[in-house]
């Protein structure tokens, strides 16, 4: 299962993009993620400070 990133609660602030380890974080007006990428780590969840991101 990928981690999800809510478009209501992200704010672009980039805390998430250098904590992923395989570069699934796409950056844009609200970040995504690339569930086909994603390894389910959660260190993206962990550093979010909007709490935005979560299992799918």
């Amino acid at each position: 299962m990928a981690r999800v990133i809510s478009a209501d609660k992200c704010v672009a602030c980039g805390s998430c993009i250098s904590e992923c380890p395989v570069e699934a974080i796409s950056e844009g007006e609200v970040y995504t993620i690339n569930a086909d990428a994603c390894i389910d780590c959660g260190a993206c969840e962990a550093t979010c400070p909007n709490e935005a991101i979560t299992e799918a």
